[in-house]
Parts: C-alpha cells; structure tokens; sequence
C-alpha cells in the first residue's frame, strides 16, 4: 500500500486545493491501494518547523513529491511507479 501524507493546516487555501487533487487522484486508484493521512503543522512542533512556509506538502510513502500546488498528473506518475 502507498501513503500519501498531505501537511498543512486548518483554514489554508491552497491545502484545501491539494486535498481535492489528492481525493481525485486516490480515487481513480483501485480501493485499498492508496492510503491519505493528513497532518497539521499546528499539531506537531516538529512540523511546523520544518514546512510551516511550504504548506502545503505531499509525501509519497514518507518522501517528498510536491510543496505549495499539488499536479494531479504528476502524482498520478508518482503513484504508478
């Protein structure tokens, strides 16, 4: 199973955004293959200091893919390999 982590934060444009691409592209995937989990950066010091100006992020299975606007068609690459 691939994981996809999206960082960001409560009330962020451009998190909402990258949430819709991620959904639609988690949802051309067959069920149970891509798992979404979602931090916030205002939950986790650790976070925040590390990506509080590059919300939002994308990590595939734990690697960085993508900051501030997320391609669908690049994660639809990312997400075949």
């Amino acid at each position: 199973m691939t994981t996809i982590t999206l960082i960001g934060k409560p009330d962020c444009h451009l998190c909402d955004v990258a949430r819709e691409i991620v959904e639609l592209v988690v949802a051309e995937r067959p069920d149970g293959e891509v798992e979404v989990v979602e931090r916030s950066i205002l939950d986790d010091a650790a976070l925040y200091q590390m990506w509080w100006e590059k919300i939002p992020v994308v990590l595939v299975d734990g690697r960085f893919h993508a900051h501030w606007r997320v391609s669908a068609d690049r994660l639809r690459d990312a997400l075949q390999r």
